[in-house]
Protein backbone atom coordinates (compact mmCIF):
# COMPACT_ATOMS: atom_id res chain seq x y z
CA UNK A 1 0.00 0.00 0.00
CA UNK A 2 1.28 3.43 -0.95
CA UNK A 3 0.97 6.11 1.70
CA UNK A 4 0.83 9.81 0.92
CA UNK A 5 2.74 12.19 3.14
CA UNK A 6 0.51 15.12 4.13
CA UNK A 7 1.78 18.58 3.16
CA UNK A 8 4.02 20.28 5.68
CA UNK A 9 2.49 23.01 7.82
CA UNK A 10 4.49 26.19 8.39
CA UNK A 11 5.04 27.31 11.97
CA UNK A 12 1.85 28.54 13.66
CA UNK A 13 3.28 32.01 14.34
CA UNK A 14 5.81 34.23 12.62
CA UNK A 15 7.09 37.74 13.11
CA UNK A 16 6.92 39.81 9.93
CA UNK A 17 8.93 42.80 8.79
CA UNK A 18 8.96 45.70 9.24
CA UNK A 19 8.46 46.89 12.82
CA UNK A 20 6.50 50.06 13.56
CA UNK A 21 6.72 53.07 15.87
CA UNK A 22 4.92 51.91 19.03
CA UNK A 23 4.81 55.46 20.42
CA UNK A 24 3.02 56.85 17.35
CA UNK A 25 0.53 53.97 17.41
CA UNK A 26 -0.21 54.58 21.09
CA UNK A 27 -0.63 58.31 20.43
CA UNK A 28 -3.16 57.63 17.68
CA UNK A 29 -4.97 55.14 19.89
CA UNK A 30 -5.52 57.89 22.46
CA UNK A 31 -7.35 59.91 19.78
CA UNK A 32 -10.06 57.26 19.37
CA UNK A 33 -10.63 56.15 22.96
CA UNK A 34 -12.67 59.09 24.21
CA UNK A 35 -15.84 57.02 23.74
CA UNK A 36 -16.70 53.47 24.87
CA UNK A 37 -16.12 50.86 22.19
CA UNK A 38 -18.80 48.31 21.40
CA UNK A 39 -18.55 44.60 22.16
CA UNK A 40 -17.31 42.20 19.52
CA UNK A 41 -19.89 40.25 17.56
CA UNK A 42 -19.62 37.07 15.51
CA UNK A 43 -20.32 36.77 11.78
CA UNK A 44 -21.83 33.48 10.61
CA UNK A 45 -21.50 31.80 7.20
CA UNK A 46 -25.18 32.42 6.44
CA UNK A 47 -24.57 36.17 6.71
CA UNK A 48 -26.15 36.55 10.15
CA UNK A 49 -24.46 38.70 12.79
CA UNK A 50 -24.54 37.29 16.31
CA UNK A 51 -25.12 39.07 19.64
CA UNK A 52 -22.44 40.69 21.77
CA UNK A 53 -19.83 38.22 22.99
CA UNK A 54 -19.83 37.45 26.70
CA UNK A 55 -16.07 38.06 26.89
CA UNK A 56 -14.91 41.63 27.53
CA UNK A 57 -13.79 42.15 23.94
CA UNK A 58 -14.24 45.75 22.79
CA UNK A 59 -13.87 46.67 19.12
CA UNK A 60 -13.27 49.75 17.01
CA UNK A 61 -13.82 48.95 13.30
CA UNK A 62 -11.28 50.58 10.97
CA UNK A 63 -12.30 48.67 7.82
CA UNK A 64 -15.66 46.95 7.56
CA UNK A 65 -18.37 46.01 5.02
CA UNK A 66 -19.54 49.27 3.50
CA UNK A 67 -17.31 51.24 5.89
CA UNK A 68 -19.93 50.76 8.62
CA UNK A 69 -18.45 52.09 11.91
CA UNK A 70 -20.84 49.93 13.97
CA UNK A 71 -19.77 46.56 12.49
CA UNK A 72 -17.67 44.97 15.24
CA UNK A 73 -17.83 41.53 13.58
CA UNK A 74 -15.18 40.57 10.97
CA UNK A 75 -17.81 40.25 8.27
CA UNK A 76 -17.73 37.97 5.26
CA UNK A 77 -19.20 37.67 1.77
CA UNK A 78 -22.17 39.99 1.41
CA UNK A 79 -23.62 42.89 -0.57
CA UNK A 80 -20.95 45.45 0.31
CA UNK A 81 -17.28 45.93 -0.45
CA UNK A 82 -14.97 46.52 2.49
CA UNK A 83 -14.06 50.15 3.05
CA UNK A 84 -12.40 52.35 5.65
CA UNK A 85 -14.54 53.75 8.44
CA UNK A 86 -14.24 57.34 9.62
CA UNK A 87 -12.21 56.08 12.60
CA UNK A 88 -9.28 55.22 10.33
CA UNK A 89 -9.06 58.87 9.25
CA UNK A 90 -8.10 59.66 12.85
CA UNK A 91 -5.18 57.21 12.70
CA UNK A 92 -3.11 58.36 9.69
CA UNK A 93 0.04 56.46 10.70
CA UNK A 94 -1.83 53.17 10.98
CA UNK A 95 -3.67 54.00 7.74
CA UNK A 96 -0.30 54.35 5.98
CA UNK A 97 0.88 51.04 7.46
CA UNK A 98 -2.19 49.27 6.11
CA UNK A 99 -1.71 50.81 2.66
CA UNK A 100 1.76 49.24 2.45
CA UNK A 101 0.61 45.67 3.15
CA UNK A 102 0.93 43.86 -0.22
CA UNK A 103 -2.39 42.03 -0.07
CA UNK A 104 -6.12 42.67 -0.30
CA UNK A 105 -7.48 43.55 3.14
CA UNK A 106 -10.98 42.89 4.43
CA UNK A 107 -11.76 43.63 8.09
CA UNK A 108 -9.34 45.71 10.13
CA UNK A 109 -10.28 46.26 13.75
CA UNK A 110 -8.80 47.46 17.01
CA UNK A 111 -9.54 44.73 19.57
CA UNK A 112 -9.28 45.52 23.26
CA UNK A 113 -9.30 42.65 25.77
CA UNK A 114 -10.25 43.90 29.23
CA UNK A 115 -8.45 43.11 32.50
CA UNK A 116 -9.49 39.72 33.84
CA UNK A 117 -11.00 38.67 30.50
CA UNK A 118 -10.30 35.40 28.71
CA UNK A 119 -11.86 33.35 25.93
CA UNK A 120 -12.34 29.62 25.65
CA UNK A 121 -9.98 27.54 23.47
CA UNK A 122 -11.30 27.53 19.91
CA UNK A 123 -10.35 27.43 16.24
CA UNK A 124 -11.20 29.81 13.39
CA UNK A 125 -11.15 27.57 10.26
CA UNK A 126 -11.64 30.56 7.95
CA UNK A 127 -8.00 31.59 8.44
CA UNK A 128 -6.41 28.37 7.19
CA UNK A 129 -3.57 28.83 4.69
CA UNK A 130 -5.15 26.34 2.32
CA UNK A 131 -8.16 28.67 2.17
CA UNK A 132 -5.96 31.64 1.32
CA UNK A 133 -6.86 33.85 4.28
CA UNK A 134 -4.66 35.05 7.14
CA UNK A 135 -5.01 37.14 10.26
CA UNK A 136 -2.23 39.57 11.18
CA UNK A 137 -1.65 41.45 14.44
CA UNK A 138 0.07 44.70 15.38
CA UNK A 139 0.08 45.04 19.20
CA UNK A 140 -0.40 48.58 20.46
CA UNK A 141 -0.90 48.21 24.24
CA UNK A 142 -0.05 45.07 26.19
CA UNK A 143 1.18 43.74 29.53
CA UNK A 144 3.29 40.72 30.56
CA UNK A 145 0.15 39.11 31.98
CA UNK A 146 -1.71 39.37 28.65
CA UNK A 147 -1.00 36.16 26.77
CA UNK A 148 -1.99 34.41 23.56
CA UNK A 149 -1.74 30.62 23.67
CA UNK A 150 -1.56 29.38 20.08
CA UNK A 151 -1.14 25.70 19.27
CA UNK A 152 0.07 25.10 22.84
CA UNK A 153 2.71 27.87 22.86
CA UNK A 154 2.47 31.10 24.87
CA UNK A 155 3.04 34.37 23.03
CA UNK A 156 3.46 37.90 24.40
CA UNK A 157 3.79 40.03 21.28
CA UNK A 158 5.20 43.47 21.95
CA UNK A 159 3.90 46.90 20.79
CA UNK A 160 4.97 47.90 17.31
CA UNK A 161 5.81 44.38 16.15
CA UNK A 162 4.04 42.71 13.23
CA UNK A 163 2.79 39.13 13.56
CA UNK A 164 1.07 36.32 11.71
CA UNK A 165 -0.80 33.64 13.64
CA UNK A 166 -2.44 30.51 12.26
CA UNK A 167 -5.74 30.93 14.07
CA UNK A 168 -7.20 27.89 12.38
CA UNK A 169 -5.26 26.04 15.09
CA UNK A 170 -6.51 25.92 18.66
CA UNK A 171 -5.89 29.14 20.56
CA UNK A 172 -7.09 31.31 23.42
CA UNK A 173 -6.31 34.74 24.84
CA UNK A 174 -6.16 35.63 28.51
CA UNK A 175 -5.51 38.96 30.22
CA UNK A 176 -4.79 38.83 33.93
CA UNK A 177 -2.99 42.16 33.83
CA UNK A 178 -4.33 45.55 35.01
CA UNK A 179 -4.71 47.22 31.59
CA UNK A 180 -6.59 46.56 28.38
CA UNK A 181 -4.59 44.69 25.76
CA UNK A 182 -5.15 46.42 22.40
CA UNK A 183 -4.11 44.98 19.04
CA UNK A 184 -4.77 46.05 15.47
CA UNK A 185 -6.18 42.87 13.92
CA UNK A 186 -5.94 42.68 10.13
CA UNK A 187 -7.70 40.11 7.95
CA UNK A 188 -5.91 39.71 4.62
CA UNK A 189 -5.56 37.42 1.62
CA UNK A 190 -2.19 35.69 1.54
CA UNK A 191 -0.11 36.62 -1.51
CA UNK A 192 3.46 35.80 -2.47
CA UNK A 193 4.37 39.44 -1.88
CA UNK A 194 2.97 39.23 1.64
CA UNK A 195 4.84 35.96 2.24
CA UNK A 196 8.06 37.84 1.43
CA UNK A 197 7.61 39.75 4.71
CA UNK A 198 7.82 36.50 6.69
CA UNK A 199 11.13 35.21 8.15
CA UNK A 200 13.36 33.17 5.85
CA UNK A 201 12.78 29.86 7.66
CA UNK A 202 9.02 30.28 7.29
CA UNK A 203 9.38 31.06 3.60
CA UNK A 204 11.53 27.96 3.10
CA UNK A 205 8.72 25.82 4.51
CA UNK A 206 6.39 27.05 1.74
CA UNK A 207 7.97 24.68 -0.78
CA UNK A 208 6.29 21.74 0.96
CA UNK A 209 3.17 23.51 2.26
CA UNK A 210 -0.35 23.50 0.84
CA UNK A 211 -1.13 27.22 0.56
CA UNK A 212 -3.64 29.04 -1.61
CA UNK A 213 -1.77 32.10 -2.84
CA UNK A 214 -4.07 34.85 -4.03
CA UNK A 215 -3.17 37.18 -6.85
CA UNK A 216 -3.02 40.93 -6.47
CA UNK A 217 -6.10 42.41 -8.21
CA UNK A 218 -5.88 44.17 -11.55
CA UNK A 219 -8.43 46.42 -13.30
CA UNK A 220 -10.79 44.75 -15.75
CA UNK A 221 -9.41 45.79 -19.17
CA UNK A 222 -12.12 44.43 -21.43
CA UNK A 223 -15.89 44.21 -21.12
CA UNK A 224 -17.49 40.88 -20.32
CA UNK A 225 -20.67 39.50 -21.81
CA UNK A 226 -23.81 41.66 -21.59
CA UNK A 227 -25.48 41.88 -18.19
CA UNK A 228 -27.77 41.20 -16.43
CA UNK A 229 -27.59 37.43 -16.71
CA UNK A 230 -29.42 34.63 -14.95
CA UNK A 231 -27.40 31.42 -14.75
CA UNK A 232 -27.70 28.12 -12.91
CA UNK A 233 -24.84 27.48 -10.50
CA UNK A 234 -24.16 24.70 -7.97
CA UNK A 235 -25.69 25.62 -4.62
CA UNK A 236 -22.27 25.21 -2.97
CA UNK A 237 -20.98 28.24 -4.84
CA UNK A 238 -23.00 30.55 -2.59
CA UNK A 239 -22.93 28.37 0.55
CA UNK A 240 -19.98 29.45 2.67
CA UNK A 241 -20.70 26.89 5.38
CA UNK A 242 -19.10 24.23 3.14
CA UNK A 243 -15.73 23.87 1.47
CA UNK A 244 -16.99 22.33 -1.78
CA UNK A 245 -18.24 25.24 -3.92
CA UNK A 246 -18.80 23.21 -7.10
CA UNK A 247 -21.13 20.69 -5.48
CA UNK A 248 -24.87 20.76 -4.80
CA UNK A 249 -28.04 21.09 -6.83
CA UNK A 250 -28.30 23.81 -9.45
CA UNK A 251 -29.87 27.08 -8.37
CA UNK A 252 -30.57 30.21 -10.42
CA UNK A 253 -28.46 33.29 -9.65
CA UNK A 254 -28.53 36.73 -11.22
CA UNK A 255 -25.39 38.62 -12.28
CA UNK A 256 -25.56 42.40 -12.57
CA UNK A 257 -22.95 45.13 -12.94
CA UNK A 258 -22.18 47.78 -10.33
CA UNK A 259 -19.38 50.36 -10.39
CA UNK A 260 -17.15 48.23 -12.59
CA UNK A 261 -17.58 45.11 -10.49
CA UNK A 262 -20.31 42.50 -10.29
CA UNK A 263 -23.12 41.63 -7.91
CA UNK A 264 -24.32 38.04 -7.65
CA UNK A 265 -27.83 37.53 -6.23
CA UNK A 266 -29.05 34.11 -5.09
CA UNK A 267 -32.45 33.74 -3.45
CA UNK A 268 -32.60 36.69 -1.05
CA UNK A 269 -28.84 37.23 -0.62
CA UNK A 270 -26.62 39.50 -2.69
CA UNK A 271 -22.83 39.28 -2.90
CA UNK A 272 -20.38 41.89 -4.13
CA UNK A 273 -17.77 40.40 -6.46
CA UNK A 274 -14.33 41.94 -6.97
CA UNK A 275 -12.25 41.60 -10.12
CA UNK A 276 -9.01 39.66 -9.76
CA UNK A 277 -7.52 39.32 -13.26
CA UNK A 278 -8.56 38.32 -16.79
CA UNK A 279 -12.29 38.56 -16.16
CA UNK A 280 -12.10 36.42 -13.00
CA UNK A 281 -13.98 37.60 -9.90
CA UNK A 282 -13.88 36.58 -6.25
CA UNK A 283 -16.34 37.35 -3.49
CA UNK A 284 -15.63 40.55 -1.56
CA UNK A 285 -14.59 39.42 1.91
CA UNK A 286 -13.38 36.02 0.70
CA UNK A 287 -10.33 34.56 -0.97
CA UNK A 288 -9.89 32.96 -4.38
CA UNK A 289 -11.15 29.74 -2.83
CA UNK A 290 -14.08 30.20 -5.24
CA UNK A 291 -14.08 32.44 -8.28
CA UNK A 292 -16.22 33.13 -11.32
CA UNK A 293 -14.66 33.92 -14.71
CA UNK A 294 -16.65 35.68 -17.42
CA UNK A 295 -15.92 35.16 -21.09
CA UNK A 296 -17.76 33.63 -24.00
CA UNK A 297 -18.91 31.11 -21.40
CA UNK A 298 -18.72 31.08 -17.63
CA UNK A 299 -16.01 29.22 -15.71
CA UNK A 300 -16.23 28.42 -12.01
CA UNK A 301 -12.99 27.72 -10.15
CA UNK A 302 -12.60 26.11 -6.73
CA UNK A 303 -9.21 26.21 -5.03
CA UNK A 304 -7.95 24.40 -1.95
CA UNK A 305 -4.26 24.90 -1.30
CA UNK A 306 -2.49 24.14 -4.56
CA UNK A 307 -5.40 22.21 -6.10
CA UNK A 308 -7.75 23.85 -8.61
CA UNK A 309 -11.03 22.40 -9.87
CA UNK A 310 -12.91 24.08 -12.70
CA UNK A 311 -16.39 23.76 -14.15
CA UNK A 312 -17.77 25.31 -17.32
CA UNK A 313 -21.20 26.90 -17.61
CA UNK A 314 -22.40 27.48 -21.18
CA UNK A 315 -23.98 30.88 -21.71
CA UNK A 316 -26.84 31.22 -24.23
CA UNK A 317 -27.47 34.29 -26.32
CA UNK A 318 -27.72 37.43 -24.18
CA UNK A 319 -31.03 37.60 -22.40
CA UNK A 320 -32.38 37.13 -18.91
CA UNK A 321 -33.47 33.52 -19.28
CA UNK A 322 -31.80 30.76 -17.23
CA UNK A 323 -28.58 29.48 -18.71
CA UNK A 324 -28.07 25.89 -19.68
CA UNK A 325 -27.02 23.40 -17.07
CA UNK A 326 -23.28 23.05 -16.48
CA UNK A 327 -21.21 20.81 -18.71
CA UNK A 328 -20.98 17.89 -16.30
CA UNK A 329 -18.10 16.42 -18.24
CA UNK A 330 -16.03 19.20 -16.70
CA UNK A 331 -17.22 18.56 -13.15
CA UNK A 332 -14.26 17.50 -11.03
CA UNK A 333 -11.56 18.41 -13.56
CA UNK A 334 -8.52 19.35 -11.49
CA UNK A 335 -5.08 20.73 -11.97
CA UNK A 336 -2.48 21.06 -9.24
Amino acid sequence: MTTTTPPARPAPAARLTPAFDAGRLAHELAAVTSHPWQHQRTHYAAGRIGPDTATDWRVLPLRSPGGDPTRTDPGGPGPDHYAATHWLDQMPYLRDILAEIPAALSAVRLLALGPGAACQPHRDPKYALERGMVRLHIPIVTHPDAVLILDGTEHRWQPGTFWYGDFSREHLVRNTGPVRRVHAVIDALITRDLAALFPSEWQESLNDADILFNRLPAPALRPGPPLPRIVNLPSGFTDFSQDTPLEGSLVPVRLTGRDGDLVLTAAERSFALEHVIDGEYRYAGWSEQRTLQLGNDLMLHARHGRAVTSQQIFLPAADSSPANAPDTTNRGRSTC
